[in-house]
């Protein structure tokens, strides 16, 4: 019997599964490192001597085809605007580290520090640097504070940066621009795209949304870890930084496409299950998925499978299921 030459653990450390599918990620792996390499030597000839932000039709092509992982922290940085931001305020975040903590915000941050990757054989050296920006946040951003979805979110952007300014900025500017009123206490917006996403599906997959429907579960329950987390601790971890490659320059319309792709490229799977509870797992056990494994292809696909998606037609999904919400609100108040 052939041994798989990757190991039980991954490249960003974290353990795999004792049921892992070792032959299915070799033979998935043995071509997208060719991929990885071409990239890698185009990404080093673009970035050489130039500002990648003065083509942006080029830097999306090139982004949308993977940021290799020594480059991410810059191409993050300067593509979502965190890097700007930084250089208006350099002091800001050492500034924040002087403040005087409130307990509470404090206590949670420490109660959810060995709750973030427990399966990640890196990431205890990492908890103090993960407190540290997400007290820092929670008394930048008081609307915001702290709550769970920012401990992985910070996390997973400190293993890829290794450096906490870095992440603390990109944390500012995912959470209060490219996906704002999502992790406030009322999450506003994260309840609207939820409704979006369940309408684009109807739409797409009507056949999917009505299965998932009649078993009786509520797209919330399905989609508000993907959207709070935005994929981390979702979908497997090269996949989900792939996700955020496109997500800090294109913004929060590719966490619909993503939810959206994923479904209609999971349809024959979900249409087999015939009760609650295994739609349940299904959706839990995301990360074994070979469709979301082979992240290349499916990144591919994101912008495939659901069509053209405009954002005038996303905004006006917004608009429509937050005034009814507000409707039904006044309403009932």
């Amino acid at each position: 019997m052939a041994v798989s030459k990757f190991s039980d653990v991954d490249e960003y450390g974290f353990k795999r599964e004792p049921d892992f599918d070792y032959q299915s990620y070799e033979n998935i792996m043995s071509s997208y490192f060719s991929v990885l390499t071409n990239r890698s030597m185009r990404w080093q000839k673009f970035l050489k001597g130039t500002d990648m932000l003065k083509d942006q039709g080029k830097l999306k092509r090139f982004i949308r085809k993977g940021v290799p992982g020594p480059l991410r922290e810059e191409v993050w940085m300067k593509s979502s605007g965190a890097f700007q931001m930084q250089q208006k305020e350099p002091a800001l975040y050492q500034k924040l580290l002087t403040y005087e903590y409130d307990q509470d915000i404090s206590d949670q941050i420490k109660l959810d520090l060995p709750r973030t990757f427990p399966d990640n054989i890196h990431f205890e050296q990492y908890q103090l640097s993960l407190y540290n920006v997400l007290i820092a946040f929670a008394h930048h951003n008081r609307t915001v504070g702290y709550c769970q979805g920012l401990n992985y979110i910070a996390g997973l952007l400190l293993i890829v940066t290794k450096n906490e300014e870095s992440t603390f900025w990109l944390l500012k500017v995912l959470i209060e621009n490219i996906v704002p009123l999502y992790h406030t206490k009322t999450m506003d917006n994260l309840i609207t795209d939820i409704d979006v996403l369940s309408e684009l599906i109807r739409q797409r997959a009507p056949d999917v949304h009505r299965h998932i429907f009649d078993l009786g579960l509520p797209w919330p329950v399905i989609a508000t870890k993907w959207f709070i987390c935005l994929y981390a601790e979702v979908v497997p971890t090269e996949t989900v930084l792939r996700i955020w490659d496109c997500l800090f320059l294109e913004g929060n319309k590719i966490l619909l496409r993503v939810g959206l792709t994923l479904v209609v490229r999971l349809r024959q799977e979900l249409l087999a299950l015939d009760d609650i509870s295994t739609l349940i797992g299904q959706f839990r056990s995301l990360e074994k998925s070979p469709v979301l494994m082979d992240c290349h292809e499916f990144m591919k696909s994101i912008f495939k499978v659901p069509g053209n998606l405009r954002r005038s037609q996303i905004n006006a999904l917004r608009q429509k299921f937050y005034s009814e919400r507000m409707a039904n609100k006044s309403e009932g108040s």
